[in-house]
């Protein structure tokens, strides 16, 4: 009887071990991405470690939403420019022609023709905005702006023609005359690009420090939006440079009258910061494509945070 019962222990045991056995040797039906994703959860950094480890990415972020914002602020000062007698504003305009003397000193009773076309409605200078133009004299200031309008441009001819007493006449250079369809037509294009520049740095103001954080995809299509805008302020510096001096060298280079034509230092100056900050930040905008790591990058484990700080790609 004891050793029936003993036989039937040692069978017992025997099948326990072998039932071990086979739950051990049974592969596990839990999927291979349940314990990766565990890894992952358990090894996500902290929404303050990103902070911190995305600090450079944040910076280069908010320094080209500054430079959008001081190149809107200067453009803002070039569409505005010129538009009334007001401090700042009389001050910029792309370029200014002087008729004080247009009789040179070396004609007899220079200075009684130059009073005689005064008389006749010939102011002493002429100078041009983005919108009008506006006109006056040397010992009163400006006296008159002309209104506003869409796509303006300075036709000195007609202005001038309108101003002066029924049939009195002045020679214009034919060199002026010669440029005036090419300036109306590069006038038009600066004024849309410019207008259309204005817009877009003032959209990118706000969108440039929050999307390229999150993730590099967003410096993509930033980087397009960047680059039409720096092409816009370029186009439109290159454009308003060129109109200036050219209009100062078609004025100047007739002998036989006395005119004078300045660029508007103020407002060549204020074109150019525009586009040196707007090209600051395209230059931003495109290495943060490939540079400096983003919120998304650390948080989907592709970078990763060692415990110095530095961030390495995984893998």
């Amino acid at each position: 009887m004891v050793l029936k019962s003993l036989l039937n222990l040692r069978k017992r045991n025997s099948s326990d071990d072998d039932t071990k056995e086979t739950y051990k040797s049974q592969p596990s039906t839990r999927p291979a991405s349940y314990e990766r994703t565990l890894q992952e959860e358990e090894g996500s950094p902290s929404d303050e470690l990103i902070k911190r480890a995305t600090r450079l990415r944040q910076f280069f972020a908010y320094s080209a939403s500054f430079g959008y914002l001081v190149s809107w602020v200067f453009l803002i000062l070039i569409l505005v420019g010129n538009t009334s007698d007001k401090p700042v504003l009389r001050n910029v305009y792309f370029y200014k022609l002087d008729l004080a003397d247009i009789i040179p000193a070396s004609v007899p009773n220079a200075q009684l023709i130059n009073s005689i076309a005064q008389s006749i409605g010939l102011h002493d200078f002429y100078q041009v905005g983005l919108w009008n133009f506006c006109e006056g004299y040397l010992s009163e200031g400006i006296t008159y702006c002309s209104k506003p309008e869409t796509l303006y441009w300075f036709n000195p001819v007609e202005v001038i023609m309108s101003e002066l007493l029924s049939g009195a006449t002045v020679a214009i250079p034919t060199a002026i005359i010669t440029i005036l369809s090419i300036l109306r037509i590069t006038s038009q294009i600066m004024f849309g690009v410019f207008l259309a520049a204005c817009v877009l740095n003032f959209v990118l103001i706000f969108v440039s420090p929050i999307l390229p954080v999150k993730s590099r995809w967003w410096s993509l299509p930033l980087s397009i939006f960047s680059f039409a805008s720096m092409i816009l302020v370029l186009a439109g510096s290159i454009i308003g440079t060129v109109i200036s001096f050219a209009f100062k060298y078609a004025a100047e280079a007739q002998s036989d009258i006395n005119i004078h034509a300045d660029v508007g230092t103020h407002m060549f100056i204020f074109m150019w910061i525009a586009t040196g900050f707007t090209m600051w930040s395209f230059a931003v905008h495109s290495g943060m494509g490939c540079c400096c790591a983003s919120k998304r990058d650390l948080k989907s484990g592709r970078r990763l945070i060692k415990p110095d700080g530095r961030i390495i790609h995984a893998g």
